[in-house]
């Protein structure tokens, strides 16, 4: 795995994981416009405006505004053989002081899914976060019935930590989700009593 700092660039074997560019917008929107019954169970409701170019230009300007301050890191996930865009993952709410933590958040297009891709990026991003921000604490949630994702995460050495009650809005509902933790040093079920 190879981390650059100066242009954020992750590199997996399959992957480079980079911040958006407009250049990436018609790629961005028909994979989201082909894969919305895929994905919009699991998401928040798309506004009305969600895959135009302005959206897209203000979501690259977000992600530009965020990786500067550094409270998020927006990436999306381009193959490496042909240079097509398969989803995005976002290393977000990045807290420093005490609680050196961020949450993680992710999708794939439909087209892409249950191929090891999203595994390959959650695995690089949390170890850019341990490594590269020195974060100790990886949160991510996902709706209970999201057996795929639960999988993912629990395969990428989060931990389930419990339900948050109504969470989320996803899909026009207030959700429960279940949360998972990734601990740089995991130190759960351990003490020093003896």
């Amino acid at each position: 795995m190879i981390f650059r700092r100066r242009d954020l660039r992750i590199e997996t074997e399959r992957m480079v994981l980079r911040p958006p560019v407009m250049g990436d917008w018609p790629g961005w929107a028909a994979l989201r416009r082909d894969s919305a019954d895929f994905l919009k169970p699991w998401e928040p409701v798309w506004a009305p405006d969600h895959l135009t170019r302005r959206a897209f230009a203000n979501r690259v300007a977000w992600a530009r505004r965020s990786i500067a301050s550094g409270t998020a890191v927006p990436l999306f996930l381009i193959r490496r053989e042909d240079g097509i865009l398969l989803g995005a993952i976002t290393l977000d709410n990045i807290r420093r002081g005490p609680a050196q933590s961020g949450t993680t958040g992710y999708w794939v297009g439909q087209p892409f899914a249950r191929q090891g891709y999203m595994r390959e990026a959650v695995s690089a991003v949390v170890n850019y976060a341990f490594t590269a921000l020195d974060l100790s604490r990886i949160e991510a949630g996902c709706l209970p019935e999201n057996t795929p994702s639960r999988r993912l995460l629990e395969g990428c050495g989060y931990k389930y930590e419990g339900v948050a009650q109504a969470y989320l809005q996803i899909n026009g509902r207030w959700r429960n989700h279940v949360l998972y933790a990734n601990l740089r040093m995991d130190r759960r079920g351990r003490t020093d009593a003896g």
